[in-house]
């Protein structure tokens, strides 16, 4: 800890917790209040790389995905996690190697073996490389890898030198540290707290979240090595809307090794795409992205099923829907799965006036993050100042007007979720249904074992004896349902 003897001058003492306004000295003949000369001890004991490489493995798991609203997120294997950061340019390639660790939640992990993710950032944009192919990963991704890269110890020494960062000193775990706060404008507030060797031990921060409306995160650097003159952790840790995130053991760290991330053309001339399919007389299937969303017509409104991502999605999505029937609001909009990629545009249809539908489980869980503002980079919601309408389905709920009837059924039986629906048109004889069933490739060969997932799907077809013709998937194309009882390797 910083040692109080050493900062007494002029008959001066360190308060226990807080000291904001009088100039004291820190070891190395440091002003108390000149956060500007913190950083630049920091900087020089931490070593000051351009570019940085490390790699770590343990333990992470899935943000979002949880299998009961509000509890902690699934454990998964990290097996190998490796970053490459530029700091000049603002980007970071990350490659992971990631097993599920536990047999519930979401995050799309097979039940078996291992997933391969490689994600980027470089300035304002994001993507996804698979195998070859760059794909954007939207606004949700740009909060949180900005985050991620401007919150590890050198980077967060940068982005607190660059964004006029204020000097406190504050008591942790009984040890005196120096908290320098600031604000990374519209993406994240930080206070990074440093030790009186001037490394980064803690990060505690605030950013914009889809879903949360705004959410807190903490990471603590700890176990620092010297490698080649710069000052690396060999253990993190990280936490995210209360739950563990993160706990690796770093192996290997190589500061200013080769770090050129360019932009793919594919990602930096992307744009929103809505793309709609008429399946029956009023009822469209909305795609043109990673989820999918359908439009039922009803006598005097429309119902939206599934508002994802973000604010942008989901508003492209409503702004096609009110083309289809002109003067016919979103009354309703029903949520299948509460994790974050599904509920990322409710915030969104709750600024549009739509009532907000879902599993009875979710309700509080909701209720609570609707009320959330979002201050760092408002969004629509917080914008509207509206307060959220939410309807609950417990088992079943039948919605008619006269003109149109749709049942939405819990699911049961599912290691997804535990608040999980899906709907079903009976004269149409479709289903909509999400993340338990995502068609395979036109003519695929259905897999050996049947997933585990899509088997679930069709018991609850069975167990509520449901005529489906086609089954309308939030992810991926429309299929008849006979393509479904093939994969599980049954017949309808």
């Amino acid at each position: 800890m910083f040692d109080k003897k050493k900062i007494v001058r002029s008959g001066l003492v360190l308060a226990a917790l807080v000291i904001t306004t009088v100039a004291i000295l820190l070891p190395g003949g440091v002003h108390a209040d000149d956060a500007g000369a913190v950083l630049k001890r920091a900087a020089a004991a931490m070593g000051e790389p351009k570019t940085l490489r490390y790699v770590a493995e343990g333990s992470g798991y899935t943000y979002g995905q949880a299998f009961v609203p509000g509890q902690a997120w699934p454990k998964i294997t990290v097996h190998s996690q490796i970053r490459t950061i530029n700091y000049d340019t603002a980007s970071m390639r990350e490659e992971l190697t990631l097993s599920r660790a536990e047999p519930k939640g979401g995050g799309n992990y097979p039940r078996s073996g291992q997933r391969r993710n490689d994600q980027f950032v470089s300035g304002g944009v994001v993507w996804n490389m698979v195998g070859t192919t760059a794909q954007p990963s939207g606004p949700r991704f740009i909060v949180d890898r900005v985050h991620q890269l401007w919150t590890t110890p050198h980077g967060v020494i940068k982005a607190a030198q660059k964004n006029k960062a204020t000097l406190q000193f504050q008591s942790k775990n009984g040890k005196s540290l120096a908290a320098v706060k600031f604000t990374e404008p519209g993406r994240f507030t930080a206070t990074a707290f440093i030790n009186e060797d001037f490394l980064v031990e803690r990060v505690e921060s605030r950013l914009p979240d889809p879903a949360l409306g705004e959410v807190s995160a903490v990471t603590t650097y700890s176990d620092y090595r010297d490698v080649g003159g710069v000052k690396f952790p060999t253990r993190i840790q990280q936490w995210q809307g209360g739950y563990p995130t993160l706990d690796v053991a770093v192996k290997e760290v190589q500061p200013n090794a080769p770090a050129d991330i360019q932009v793919p053309d594919a990602v930096a001339k992307a744009t929103q795409r809505v793309t709609i399919d008429k399946m029956a007389e009023g009822v469209w299937f909305i795609a043109g992205g990673s989820h999918n969303s359908v439009a039922i017509e009803m006598k005097d409104h429309m119902v939206l099923v599934e508002t994802p991502l973000y604010d942008e999605r989901s508003v492209a999505v409503m702004q096609e829907v009110k083309k289809l029937a002109p003067g016919k609001p979103i009354r309703f909009v029903i949520n299948l799965d509460s994790h974050f990629d599904h509920t990322g545009g409710i915030r969104a249809a709750v600024a549009e006036g739509a009532t907000i539908v879902t599993q009875a489980g979710n309700k509080a869980y909701f209720a609570k993050n609707l009320a959330t503002k979002n201050s760092i980079n408002p969004d629509m919601l917080t914008k509207s100042g509206k307060k959220a309408k939410i309807m609950t389905v417990g088992e079943k709920m039948l919605m008619k007007d006269g003109t149109r009837s749709l049942e939405i059924h819990r699911i049961t039986g599912a290691d997804h979720i535990d608040t999980f629906l899906m709907v079903y048109l009976p004269k149409e004889k479709l289903l909509i249904e999400t993340d338990l069933y995502t068609p395979l490739p036109p003519d695929a060969m259905p897999p050996a074992t049947p997933n585990g997932d899509n088997v679930t799907l069709v018991d609850n077809i069975e167990r509520l004896k449901l005529s489906v013709d086609r089954i309308l998937p939030m992810h991926g194309r429309v299929v008849s349902v006979g393509e479904l009882y093939t994969t599980v390797g049954k017949k309808p």
